[in-house]
């Protein structure tokens, strides 16, 4: 059987909630910013199901012992914001993943021809071959930051099947790519919107996630 890309979009009202809280232009930047920080925070948990690494343990309460299931700590897990608006995202997730490990990846996109040149990657040459990574970038919409990441991430030894990607809207360019590239690769967004402008922003979406997480 063919694998293809799984895209979630969480009917969970908390996450309706904060979506339109986000999507409306009147939502000023402080406001804008606790809408992304909580759909990080959901759609980290989303995505946590049957991903982060469990373990059985015995758990001695006040009265008996009784199994347990516990975070397998020795997994290694890690986080990596695209930057700058992948950091809306990365506030909720951390609250949800403490002992991730952070790794920034810097993405510019030249506005003329839409792709994505890279100015900062703190990520190591290699990874642990068992690391569950999650990827958080507000707007998958031409799919040229998200396509770069993957091959970041890919090259350094990652599992595709163990990368989630956390983002706030995505469009069908972008799944389209990862899909092709990525078979089996597993995406959580809080909406699909359907079209790309001519500057390659997402419609209807919600505008510049990074001028209006920072104010700027």
């Amino acid at each position: 059987m063919t694998q293809q890309l799984r895209v979630y979009v969480p009917p969970h009202p908390l996450i309706k909630h904060w979506l339109a809280v986000a999507r409306d232009a009147a939502t000023p930047s402080v406001l804008f910013r606790s809408a992304i920080t909580e759909l990080g925070r959901w759609l980290t948990y989303e995505a946590a199901r049957e991903w982060l690494p469990t373990k059985d343990a015995t758990i001695q309460t006040p009265l008996d012992t009784c199994p347990g299931t516990v975070i397998d700590a020795e997994v290694p897990v890690a986080v990596v914001p695209i930057l700058r608006a992948g950091l809306g995202l990365l506030e909720g997730a951390q609250t949800l993943l403490p002992l991730a490990s952070i790794y920034h990846l810097g993405l510019q996109r030249n506005e003329q021809t839409l792709q994505p040149s890279c100015y900062l990657n703190s990520m190591p040459e290699k990874f642990d071959p068992q690391t569950r990574v999650l990827i958080t970038d507000p707007m998958l919409a031409t799919g040229g930051s998200i396509m770069a990441a993957m091959s970041e991430l890919v090259q350094r030894g990652v599992e595709p099947s163990l990368i989630r990607i956390v983002c706030v809207v995505a469009c069908p360019p972008a799944l389209q790519q990862l899909n092709v590239a990525y078979p089996g690769l597993i995406v959580y967004t809080a909406t699909i919107d359907e079209t790309l402008n001519d500057q390659g922003f997402i419609v209807p979406g919600l505008g510049d996630a990074g001028d209006r997480i920072f104010g700027t």
